[in-house]
């Protein structure tokens, strides 16, 4: 999966409704808080791992703290 899907599917979990039954003004404060959400998840994951030490592969751990990174980016850009 990319930054990009994850950023989307992450970001349409916290949508509380559908969007055919919102008026726009809903619309943006629900994608607002959504993304807000969104972050607050990855930032989670980046700290997680950031602490973690028990990786055998030290650069897994790059790997996966720069995907989460991207995947932040991605959600600010939605």
């Amino acid at each position: 999966m990319t930054p990009k899907e994850k950023a989307n599917e992450l970001a349409n979990k916290f949508i509380s409704k559908s969007v055919f039954d919102m008026t726009f003004d809903e619309l943006k404060t629900e994608r607002k808080l959504a993304k807000k959400y969104a972050i607050i998840c990855t930032d989670e994951c980046i700290k997680e791992h950031s602490h973690e030490s028990e990786h055998k592969d030290p650069n897994a751990q790059d790997r996966w703290i720069q995907f989460w990174q991207d995947v932040k980016k991605e959600i600010k850009s939605l």
